[in-house]
């Protein structure tokens, strides 16, 4: 996909079970966030921030800033810690730093109450938010046992295992799920034909 080309929504995913891992899931099966549009979309989709709010200001350092925290992010889901990874958990702690964006309730035309932002967020706003999130994941023993990577076929992606029995095998039963299931159906058919 060339760069500034719009990703399809449905192809954006948020099925890892953390906003953080929903980010490492952006590079499979090539790299989703090539463009600030996209980028906006993913933020929008991932809840951190709320629908409609506006990104317009988004400019190509986020692209950069969400790449760099996804590369240290990853490699601090995948190795062990001080392995290499003293420069990425520095760079992860250092984001986490950040103020989240500020949320508000406000009346909705129903007289509801719905929840906006004080003002645009900023790039580093939302990093810290993910970073927060990563620093949560990875000093919760209970939820990084839960760490898995998808046993689909050349499917790296990594999703937190909340199943019970933490039997899950895929990222996603629909996507990798079902690919599995059609190639064991397959190789079935394949068989009984012989």
């Amino acid at each position: 996909m060339a760069l500034g080309t719009a990703t399809v929504a449905y192809e954006l995913r948020f099925d890892a079970g953390r906003i953080c891992l929903d980010l490492l899931a952006t590079t499979h099966p090539e790299e989703r966030l090539d463009s600030t549009e996209v980028l906006g979309a993913w933020i929008v989709g991932s809840g951190l921030v709320p629908q409609g709010t506006d990104l317009a200001h988004a400019d190509p350092s986020w692209l950069i800033g969400f790449h760099e925290l996804r590369r240290c992010i990853g490699q601090l889901v995948r190795g062990a810690p001080g392995h290499g990874t003293d420069l990425a958990l520095a760079h992860v702690n250092a984001a986490a730093r950040a103020a989240p964006p500020a949320p508000r309730a406000v009346p909705d035309e129903d007289g509801g109450l719905v929840r906006e932002l004080v003002g645009p967020p900023d790039c580093a706003a939302l990093l810290g938010a993910i970073a927060r999130d990563a620093v949560e994941l990875l000093t919760d023993p209970v939820a990084r046992a839960g760490i898995r990577e998808c046993e689909g076929d050349n499917c790296p992606i990594v999703y937190l295992d909340t199943s019970r029995g933490r039997r899950r095998r895929w990222c996603s039963s629909e996507v990798c799920g079902n690919r599995e299931r059609v190639a064991r159906h397959r190789r079935r058919a394949a068989l009984s034909r012989t």
